[in-house]
């Protein structure tokens, strides 16, 4: 019989262990992103840019212009935000449409599009309304189709996919009350109990949860002697007994998501449910995010496109001081970096989506830095539009409208994007996992130098490859084609963006020095460095997104399709990051980092408690932490399946 759940007590160090232990760890194919970490610029893995098939086009675009049809004449973003829900006739139709199968195989029911289309679809969808891209997003990207393509068995294919790509809607439910980036701590659990695991535990924020049929969840399998144990992935029938949807958790933005409280009690999972081997959930999960996290950026170039076209509509309208507020240079100057950044960000997801499905490439660190980048410029650009809008900005759409002016839901996407920078991976927690990947070639060849635990045999013999790997390695950073004047000559029609490539180049190789240097200077105490580590991801960040622009801005160029405004956005795109990076250089080595840890020190000591004074604290009284005893639920299932 199930045993209850208790939370583990993990150290600092085995909870990297756990981590260590998800993550994958070979480099079995190319990746543009890491080569550019360790100062190669390898502009061959990304031009010429890749291309969808034909076929995939014709099919990609078919069912666009059927979504397109149904979001303009079905979906009210007004109401979905005032009532803060999706209408089920919506979610019907979406269902009718094919909507939930988009990247599900033909053979099971699905659509069976490319992540490019895919992605395109949930620009598409979230412009229309966030909320319906986030239902979409999380039953496909990271709910039971994703991993179940990836790990499943046939026999799980043929049983729910069929069912997800046109009835069920699913969800994915990893996080806790207490357990977020964590997942060492991990509390709910899967007791096996003869053909079946028994589920205890709670977890939080469940997007879908509320309306979900089918759930992906993470639980930990207890070790014995006849099983491995771990942190494992059930599909979890939502309508079994013993789950209850708690409570439907409500947002500052995205109002209309499902999201809510799940507990599991003494919920019984037929071991034919678990989605591969005890143990493996949590690489499961990773590899599910690979990709999955591109549908994030999706829904952020979506926003930039609505950005702009509201921009450029209301400051050609808007006039003062005898002129149009586009032709003033403050307003402008936000007027370009909408437009520029947008470009940027759909080169960006579009090139690390048509690398997906191609295969070719190792993408782990292209999407995340899709991820981590969009979500951070979709803000800016929405954060700019306000200010752009001015009172207006702030002022509702309803209100807009019952005073009789356009309704511009601007505030809506300011608070529906934020979360963006929070979910599928925080930007703190996303500079942490590139910068690990950033850093793997140094820690393959010099990590048991730094490794307290490894003996001084195995010291030696890592100092020894070391020396090896660096003495080839090092020389290659000193010169490079970024120095010469003539490369990347074949980016250069009327405007040149070979500068831009060349300054990637250079500072790719910079980059690298810089990380070699912080390696050898700060050793074992390198993962503490958390501010130089961010920026060492976010430059890497613009140079990825410096490349993919000119990359297709040049695809554009050869396909007659816009060319030279193409490569005006890519350029002042270019110029604009150029002045980013050098400042993010700056700061590697010239801030307050240190001076900042002793204020955080000062802060929890309560030396600075005087300065709290003067403010009274509307925050209702109860714990940090909401209780997660397992048990039986004491609450209303509020769960609410569309059918």
């Amino acid at each position: 019989m199930s045993a209850a759940p208790t939370r583990p007590t993990v150290t600092e160090r085995e909870a990297r262990q756990v981590a260590e232990a998800a993550r994958e760890q070979d480099w079995r194919k190319p990746s543009f992103a890491k080569e550019l970490f360790l100062g190669r610029f390898r502009l061959d893995l990304i031009h010429p840019h890749p291309l969808p098939a034909d076929d995939d086009v014709q099919r990609g675009e078919e069912f666009l212009a059927k979504l397109r049809d149904f979001c303009e004449t079905k979906i009210d973003s007004a109401r979905i935000e005032r009532d803060a829900q999706i209408p089920d006739e919506v979610i019907d139709g979406l269902k009718e449409l094919g909507a939930l199968g988009m990247k599900i195989d033909t053979k099971y029911g699905g659509l069976g599009l490319t992540q490019v289309y895919y992605n395109k679809a949930l620009a598409l969808a979230g412009s229309a309304c966030p909320a319906v891209g986030v239902l979409l997003s999380a039953h496909q990207s990271i709910g039971v189709p994703q991993p179940l393509k990836l790990f499943g068995t046939q026999e799980q294919k043929e049983r729910f996919l069929p069912r997800c790509a046109r009835t069920d809607i699913s969800a994915f439910l990893l996080t806790e009350p207490d357990v977020g980036s964590d997942p060492a701590r991990l509390a709910t659990t899967a007791v096996p109990d003869g053909d079946d695991y028994v589920l205890d535990g709670v977890k939080l924020w469940t997007t879908n949860g509320v309306v979900a049929d089918l759930l992906v969840v993470m639980a930990r399998v207890p070790k014995s002697e006849d099983h491995k144990g771990g942190i494992t992935a059930f599909v979890v029938e939502t309508n079994s007994p013993g789950i209850t949807v708690e409570n439907r958790n409500a947002f500052m933005g995205l109002r209309g998501i499902e999201n809510g409280v799940t507990r599991f009690h003494q919920v019984r999972v037929p071991a034919a449910n678990r989605i591969g081997p005890e143990g493996a959930g949590l690489k499961i999960a990773l590899t599910t995010l690979n990709t999955g996290r591109l549908s994030l950026p999706a829904s952020c170039v979506g926003a930039g496109k609505w950005c702009l076209k509201i921009a450029r509509e209301w400051t050609a309208a808007r006039e003062q001081w005898g002129k149009p507020i586009a032709e003033h240079e403050a307003v402008g100057g936000k007027i370009s970096f909408i437009a520029a950044t947008t470009f940027a960000l759909e080169a960006v997801t579009d090139l690390a989506s048509q690398m997906a499905d191609e295969d070719r490439n190792d993408i782990r660190i292209e999407g995340a830095l899709a991820k981590l980048y969009a979500s951070e410029m979709a803000w800016q650009m929405a954060d700019e539009l306000v200010q752009i809008r001015g009172g207006r900005g702030f002022e509702t759409a309803e209100s807009l409208r019952a005073r009789g002016e356009r309704g511009v839901p601007a505030e809506q996407v300011l608070r529906d994007l934020r979360i963006n920078r929070i979910f599928e991976g925080s930007t703190e927690i996303m500079h942490l996992l590139i910068a690990r990947e950033a850093v793997d070639a140094h820690l393959s060849v010099a990590g048991d130098l730094i490794d307290p635990d490894k003996t001084l045999q195995d010291k030696a013999k890592a100092g020894a490859n070391a020396g090896v790997f660096y003495a080839k390695w090092l020389p290659k950073l000193v010169a490079g084609p970024g120095q010469l004047p003539s490369s990347y000559g074949e980016f250069k029609h009327g405007i040149d963006l070979s500068p831009h490539l060349r300054f990637v180049e250079r500072h790719a190789r910079k980059l690298a020095r810089s990380t070699f240097y912080a390696m050898s200077r700060w050793q074992g105490r390198m993962e503490t460095k958390q501010g130089f580590l961010g920026r060492v991801v976010d430059i890497g960040a613009e140079l990825f997104a410096m490349s993919a622009a000119c990359v297709r801005a040049e695809l554009l160029r050869r396909r007659g399709e816009n060319g030279r405004e193409a490569y005006q956005l890519a350029d002042a795109f270019c110029r604009q990051a150029r002045i980013r990076v050098d400042e993010l250089f700056g700061r590697l080595w010239t801030n307050t980092d240190d001076l900042d840890r002793q204020v955080v020190k000062g802060v929890l000591a309560g030396r600075y408690e005087w300065l709290e004074h003067g403010v009274i604290d509307p925050s209702s009284e109860g714990p940090w932490i909401a209780d997660a005893t397992p048990g039986p639920s004491q609450k209303e299932n509020v769960h609410r399946p569309v059918r």
